[in-house]
């Protein structure tokens, strides 16, 4: 006869509560990690996302941005000419059509640079450095070619051509530097191999300081200073040559009364009188002012009516606040740090230091250009003539620094898979208008 034990199993019964509750807490984790497990990319962000690393971001950003400023340049010239224009030669156009002209004249240029190697640019970097170094001499030896404006040697007038020797002198000094610093990148550690490069951007801003014009030889020197630390220099180098560097530039500063009466101006804005030298500062920040938000609209500006000297050059970002408001002014700016933001791609991702140096030598210079530009319009810096770059009135200047454009894409298109990705494109447009024009024939 058997007996059973009807006590509970003890054993038995833990197991299963145990098993319950294990149940439970792996429910509750799955739930808990489920509910911290973070939410997918937006399909915008994946887009921005691919879009940033495209091997061939650089090239359209810049090439893009590039055609924009010019644009934008184009259209405010015209309206900010015309009051000059007619009351110069009886024509409303004479400014416009001469920068469409070199517009027009530059694009092709810049294209066949764009193309070519970087081991033909490297080629080029000597002769560039020396043919704009002769054309930098070229007013100093010869006196009777060169013209002048407030005491400063501006150009060179051959008859049927003027130029601004000054403005090809930056983008040969940033090929040039590129070349040397390259190829003496490991060794600049070494006084002997600083001397080089530094001795050449010297002569450079020496020929340029000759000449008195302050402005284009600070520029330079930011040129310089871009292309130096992106090329590694140590820094009591760069420290000795910054010192240096500004010691020359308050020395320069000092000589000449028209020059220290600019600085002094700054100190004294209510010097209003046509014949005050801040003239030109009071007037700007009075067009920016009318301009306010949204602006007094396109084409509507007071200022240009021969009241602010320069309006189509110097101070054209004062037109742009005042017929565009502050949007436009932002519109500048958000124009240029897109450019910045591109050319600082080219740095970052290319293999080749020529590409780096020379790229960062062009940055240095347009970033540097725009916003002594803007300081001067804005009345925090002297007036001192620099013009504010693809945007206002000047073919040199023009030329030169669409050229540079051509130059730093020329570098984009040698990024690690951007020929590639640009040749792939290229197929797919040829094959779709190929579809295209089968579709029409059989219509």
């Amino acid at each position: 006869m058997s007996v059973t034990d009807d006590r509970p199993r003890a054993g038995r019964g833990r197991t299963s509560g145990s098993s319950s509750t294990s149940a439970r807490s792996g429910r509750a984790g799955r739930a808990g990690r489920a509910g911290t497990r973070t939410a997918p990319p937006s399909a915008t962000r994946v887009a921005l996302r691919s879009a940033w690393d495209s091997p061939v971001t650089s090239y359209y950003l810049i090439g893009s941005v590039t055609l924009v400023l010019v644009t934008l340049g184009l259209v405010f010239v015209l309206s900010s000419s015309t009051i000059v224009s007619l009351s110069r030669n009886g024509g409303v156009l004479g400014a416009f059509q001469s920068q469409a002209m070199y517009a027009v004249l530059v694009a092709p240029l810049a294209f066949a640079v764009s193309r070519l190697p970087v081991r033909v640019l490297r080629l080029l970097a000597w002769p560039a450095y020396l043919g704009a170094l002769g054309l930098q001499l070229l007013p100093i030896l010869a006196p009777g070619i060169a013209t002048t404006s407030g005491g400063n040697i501006t150009g060179i007038d051959l008859g049927v051509i003027y130029f601004q020797p000054a403005e090809f002198a930056k983008l040969s000094l940033a090929l040039w530097l590129g070349s040397v610093l390259a190829a003496k990148q490991h060794q600049l550690g070494q006084l002997r191999h600083v001397a080089l490069p530094a001795a050449g951007a010297a002569l450079m801003m020496a020929a340029q300081l000759y000449t008195h014009d302050l402005g284009t030889a600070l520029v330079l020197g930011a040129l310089v200073a871009g292309a130096l630390w992106v090329a590694g220099l140590p820094a009591r180098f760069f420290a000795g040559l910054g010192v240096a560097a500004l010691a020359v530039v308050a020395f320069m500063a000092t000589q000449g009364t028209t020059r220290m009466a600019r600085i002094m101006a700054l100190f004294n804005p209510d010097a209003l009188d046509s014949e005050g030298l801040g003239w030109q500062s009071e007037k700007a920040l009075q067009a920016l002012g009318t301009g306010g938000i949204s602006g007094v609209g396109l084409g509507g500006s007071r200022t240009k009516w021969l009241y602010l000297p320069e309006a189509n050059n110097d101070f054209i970002l004062a037109i742009i606040g005042e017929e565009l408001g502050l949007l436009g002014v932002l519109l500048v700016l958000v124009l240029f740090g897109l450019l910045m933001l591109g050319l600082t791609r080219i740095v970052l991702r290319h293999p080749d230091p020529v590409a780096k140096i020379t790229t960062a030598a062009v940055a240095a210079w347009i970033l540097s250009q725009a916003l002594v530009n803007i300081g001067v319009v804005i009345g925090v810096l002297p007036v001192i003539g620099i013009p504010l770059p693809f945007i206002s009135t000047g073919g040199s200047s023009l030329i030169a620094t669409v050229l540079a454009i051509g130059l730093v894409l020329a570098f984009a298109r040698d990024e690690p898979g951007a020929r590639e990705a640009l040749l792939a494109r290229r197929g797919a447009v040829r094959r779709s208008f190929g579809v295209l024009a089968r579709r029409g024939r059989g219509a």
